[in-house]
């Protein structure tokens, strides 16, 4: 007769599997091999995600020997805010510890119409594009999945905590307090493919947290092979940090480029499977002198044609490791107006938190600074 709470010895293992990160299917096969039912891992999918339990001793519905065994040998590690910096527009910029010994950097954004919080996928990045702050990092590591879905949990359970809503009961408040969730933070999404993906799953399933898929959106820099893996497994929307209409300009500003120059970026987003009303959107950051001319807007204009698409217009932010400059006022609504004029959908999206560091291009440090 199978035992019950047939759960592996911890000494076999030396790495605990984060249950944080791991799909419905991917806990169902581990609850598996340990020898206990498939239902096993639905219950510990909702107890994680739907209900916000953060320890086994909370999920009262499973039997007492199976919760201390898989204490022993699973982990339901948390990260824990280390700081955060409120902005005046009321933006809230969080550093992260993930307990191994570096930092991620998260970034709520509430508003009238919906309360977006920007994830991060890796700590610092490997793209190196020229304007963002993350990229004079380099690359440290890879997130988990875990890692990323937790951002949101923890952010969610801060503002509870500030909002005083705290109140009685298991439920997790990530639907009361994000209602968005962008992964445009540290590092390249798509670089980090399995755990983007894997993060994706988890945020949108109906048994964990919910979010809807027209909700959640993945930035790539042009990464054209992964961009077309992306849309064969992944369902969420898709952002490709676009920068310039030319091959020399793209080059100078993203490096990336040079792999993956504008012919094939735009042949592989041509090919890319959307569903009904959805528009691949185009982020577009502002460079005084560099990318922020009429004839750069006529170019832009030019080479979208054919993609169902959304502008953002990003202006320039500041930041210590750059010597860019913002563009003005006057050639920002230049921009904007040549775009309009032939039917794009445009925007100028409005800078949030920057006076705290927390605006597009300005996460993560070059140094520590404690």
């Amino acid at each position: 007769m199978r035992s019950r709470s047939a759960i592996p010895n911890p000494k076999s293992q030396t790495v605990r599997p984060d249950l944080r990160g791991c799909s419905l299917s991917g806990l169902e096969t581990l609850v598996v091999a340990a020898g206990e039912p498939r239902y096993r891992g639905r219950q510990l999918f909702k107890w994680i995600h739907n209900r916000g339990a953060s320890s086994f001793e909370e999920m009262t519905d499973l039997p007492k020997a199976f919760r201390v065994r898989a204490a022993e040998v699973f982990g339901i590690e948390s990260l824990v805010v280390a700081e955060t910096r409120l902005s005046s527009d009321g933006t809230i910029k969080y550093r992260m510890d993930t307990g191994r010994g570096d930092f991620v950097e998260s970034v709520y954004m509430p508003s009238a119409r919906r309360d977006t919080l920007c994830v991060s996928t890796q700590v610092g990045c490997a793209m190196g594009c020229a304007f963002c702050l993350t990229g004079a990092m380099r690359l440290g590591r890879d997130l988990s999945a875990g890692e990323i879905v937790d951002q949101v949990r923890t952010v969610a359970v801060d503002l509870r905590a500030r909002l005083h809503h705290g109140g009685e009961g298991p439920r997790p408040p990530h639907r009361r307090y994000v209602s968005n969730v962008v992964f445009m933070g540290m590092g390249e999404p798509l670089k980090n493919f399995e755990a983007t993906r894997d993060a994706v799953a988890v945020l949108t399933h109906p048994d964990a947290l919910g979010f809807s898929t027209r909700h959640v959106t993945v930035s790539t820099c042009g990464l054209v092979p992964e961009i077309l893996r992306f849309g064969r497994e992944v369902t969420a929307k898709l952002a490709v940090s676009l920068n310039a209409a030319d091959d020399e300009t793209r080059s100078r500003l993203m490096p990336i480029n040079k792999k993956y120059p504008l012919a094939d970026l735009l042949s592989a987003l041509k090919r890319f499977p959307l569903k009904p009303g959805w528009r691949i959107t185009f982020e577009y950051v502002l460079l005084a002198g560099v990318n922020d001319s009429v004839t750069d807007a006529r170019r832009l204009v030019k080479i979208l044609s054919g993609i169902p698409s959304k502008v953002n217009l990003i202006v320039f932010n500041a930041h210590p490791a750059a010597d860019f400059k913002a563009p003005t006022p006057e050639a920002v609504a230049a921009f904007h107006k040549v775009l309009t004029d032939k039917n794009l959908s445009a925007f100028v999206r409005e800078n949030r938190g920057g006076d705290v560091a927390a605006a597009c291009g300005q996460l993560g440090r070059v140094r520590d600074e404690g």
